[in-house]
């Protein structure tokens, strides 16, 4: 019997602002025993979701005591040595407070850039390497989350949606489940939010006519789903690493679905 009863896929963004309507913040919905299909801005919004109006409605969304699995396909926390060259606490939910104070990408008008660039926040003084890379981003060849300014980076996107993964956090605490910074296992009928790489899986689910950010978030829908109703889902949910990897994963954080 499957775990949950509702998918999200989510390809982000992390351009222009918060408020910004951005053709590249796509979502995607499946169910157990529906096919993903995209999910549009409330009615009344923006043409393309914005990543405040996401924020929101995924707020409402989990609400519901229907257990959700969401994907998102940016980073949850930094390599271990930013922690060690700034000399942070190895605890996740203090991170997301520190970055928030020095990169405040949510506020109104705020791009990423503008904070990198010194105009506002205070970035320079959080500042991370792109030779940097989590132990999950070695295991799969992913970029780094501090590789900017190239094809493929997740490094914008990284810094513009950790902001709003601590509002889900501050609103729900322990209602939801941040894997795997919360536990390896979450609680029945728990919903959780977890870090996926769509390149993984996006040849396995073709979607005819879509844009690339479609196509990603419709196969992490679409994965969610088939792996949690075939056993998948399980298995991923507890890789299989040594104590010093899950030590290391479990402040760096971890890629659902990559093999260990």
């Amino acid at each position: 019997m499957p775990a949950f009863s509702s998918y999200l896929g989510i390809d982000y963004s992390g351009a222009a602002t918060a408020e910004s309507s951005l053709r590249g913040l796509r979502v995607y919905q499946a169910a157990p025993a529906q096919a993903a299909v995209e999910i549009a801005p409330p009615a009344g919004a923006r043409k393309y979701w914005t990543r405040r109006g996401l924020a929101h409605w995924l707020a409402e969304l989990l609400d519901d005591d229907r257990p959700t699995l969401v994907g998102i396909d940016h980073g949850f926390s930094f390599p271990l040595r930013y922690f060690e060259t700034h000399r942070l606490e190895h605890d996740w939910p203090a991170f997301l407070d520190d970055f928030h104070a020095h990169w405040p990408t949510d506020a109104p008008g705020t791009r990423v850039d503008a904070v990198r660039d010194g105009v506002c926040g205070n970035g320079a003084a959080r500042a991370g390497s792109a030779r940097w890379r989590r132990l999950c981003e070695q295991r799969c060849r992913a970029k780094s989350v501090f590789h900017f300014d190239v094809q493929g980076s997740v490094a914008k996107s990284t810094h513009a949606g950790l902001p709003w993964l601590r509002l889900l956090r501050a609103r729900f605490g322990e209602r939801l489940h941040f894997w795997p910074f919360d536990g390896w296992e979450p609680r029945a009928g728990r919903s959780v939010i977890a870090e996926v790489y769509p390149s993984a899986w996006r040849q396995a689910y073709p979607l005819q006519g879509a844009t690339g950010d479609q196509q990603d978030a419709h196969a992490v829908a679409s994965w969610l789903r088939d792996a949690d109703r075939d056993g998948r889902l399980a298995q991923a949910l507890r890789p299989q690493l040594g104590d010093t990897e899950r030590a290391v994963a479990a402040i760096e954080g971890w890629i659902l679905g990559i093999a260990p």
